[in-house]
């Protein structure tokens, strides 16, 4: 089976998080990326886990996916010349 979902969040202030699921061969990987006035913020890649990856095959609903996929709080602050 081969499974791709992509989810794209707009927010105010030119900010934008993108939510991808891919699954290939029984191996699946869930990614969020942040962007923040067109440059990109903070990306991080995950597995996803043998259980979640039969849910999503038989169509179910899972919450809190992309809960451990949220990036610390300070690699997501923009760099400046005072914050490197």
């Amino acid at each position: 089976m081969i499974y791709k979902n992509t989810d794209v969040i707009a927010q105010s202030g030119g900010r934008k998080i993108v939510r991808k699921v891919s699954i290939k061969n029984g191996k699946g990987y869930k990614s969020v990326t942040t962007y923040r006035g067109g440059k990109k913020i903070s990306s991080v890649k995950k597995p996803i886990h043998d259980s979640h990856i039969r849910l999503i095959q038989s169509r179910k609903f899972i919450p809190g996916l992309f809960l451990d996929c949220r990036g610390k709080g300070k690699n997501c602050k923009r760099k400046t010349r005072k914050n490197k």
